[in-house]
């Protein structure tokens, strides 16, 4: 393993899972709820805004984009301080959302919640690089990411909610102020590392193209999901019973840490990029049925948030002493591929019916296979 600069010592001596526990509440409140969730409301904020899902989905990006630009900065001067800082913007995001009079108030609230995100992730990968011991470095950034699926779990069920949808979203702030003040009083206080004296193994361009590649592929999931299910006559039910599994099922993807110290970060992420293409392509069967949809799920969910996972080691070892700086441009990455995903995957699905755009996605998953080679395969740098 390349030089990584461990002359600083994490300053706390709590076991390595609170940080990581820590980290995933935080990004389970930016991902799973203020960035992920309103997703589930989209129709309710269109009948009372007049908003179309693309307004609101153009709105939550550039938010999104604008707090990952500023989180290397933020994380430079502070990790502890920009995880914190993406906890506070979620929750004022979330808030005004739940109480804006008029649609201007509503967009600003979006963006103010989507930069919430995109502070989160470096924020906590750097955090972690400051607070916990190289020999579990590995397994509390997979486990910290995480916290997308556990809040995708728990904020499944709640469009079934009866009473108006801001009931739910105030809902969702208050709590969001009870983890912000959380994140605040518990997370540790690292010390910054020394810039790295070797620069780590790997280049950045294979990292970019393969998180690309996982915005592009997941894209149509994410979209069109809920609408394959509708066409299967699922119901609203099972279709919620999903999202959860999405949710749950993806907490395991943080084994994927622990995995890829043993295997390396190549043949741990080909497992994965198999399995998950296999949850999409079950969901493009012509009949998947119950058990079908919810497997189809649980695989969606575990790939994802295990390849985001990867991508965060990656981009870890890249950039040893400053990861928030390369898991920035792996997150950007995976929200250009997101972002010219979903619109040809509504082309796509214009012309040969979302069951066979949720296939071709799946095949194209399969093109991960191309890090064989070489010049596109990762650094297995993490294998024991």
């Amino acid at each position: 393993m390349t030089a990584t600069c461990e002359r600083s010592a994490p300053t706390t001596d709590r076991p390595w899972w609170t940080s990581a526990l820590l980290g995933a509440g935080v990004i389970a409140l930016c991902y799973g709820v203020a960035r992920y969730a309103y997703g589930l409301f989209v129709p309710r904020f269109t009948e009372t805004f007049g908003l179309t899902p693309a307004a609101v989905g153009v709105l939550s990006t550039a938010g999104y984009v604008l707090g990952l630009l500023a989180a290397p900065a933020l994380s430079a001067r502070s990790a502890r301080g920009a995880t914190i800082a993406a906890a506070v913007s979620a929750t004022v995001g979330l808030l005004l959302m739940a109480l804006a009079p008029g649609v201007v108030v509503f967009g600003v609230a979006i963006v103010v919640a989507g930069a919430g995100a995109g502070i989160a992730t470096p924020g906590v990968a750097q955090l972690v690089v400051e607070a916990v011991g190289v020999a579990a470095r590995t397994r509390a950034q997979s486990w910290a990411n995480t916290g997308t699926g556990a809040g995708l779990a728990l904020t499944a069920f709640t469009p079934l909610l009866p009473g108006d949808w801001r009931a739910v979203w105030l809902g969702f702030g208050l709590v969001a102020v009870v983890a912000t003040v959380a994140a605040a009083w518990l997370l540790p206080r690292g010390v910054p590392e020394a810039a790295p004296t070797e620069r780590g193994r790997g280049r950045v361009l294979p990292l970019l193209v393969v998180a690309g590649l996982l915005g592009v592929v997941s894209a149509p999931y994410w979209t069109f999901s809920t609408a394959r299910l509708d066409e299967v006559r699922a119901g609203p039910v099972l279709g919620t019973v999903a999202w959860c599994a999405i949710g749950v099922v993806g907490v395991l993807g943080g084994a994927v840490g622990r995995a890829a110290q043993r295997h390396g970060l190549r043949a741990v992420g080909l497992v994965v990029w198999t399995l998950f293409s296999a949850g999409i392509a079950l969901l493009a069967l012509p009949e998947p049925g119950l058990l079908g949809a919810i497997v189809s799920a649980g695989l969606f969910g575990a790939g994802y948030i295990g390849l985001t996972g990867l991508c965060i080691l990656w981009a870890a070892h890249i950039v040893p002493g400053a990861p928030a700086r390369a898991v920035t441009w792996a997150c950007l990455a995976l929200g250009v591929g997101q972002t010219v995903g979903s619109p040809l995957a509504g082309a796509l699905a214009g012309r040969i019916g979302t069951a066979g755009t949720l296939a071709v996605a799946a095949a194209l998953g399969l093109l991960a296979w191309a890090q064989l080679h070489p010049r596109l395969a990762p650094p297995d740098a993490y294998r024991a």
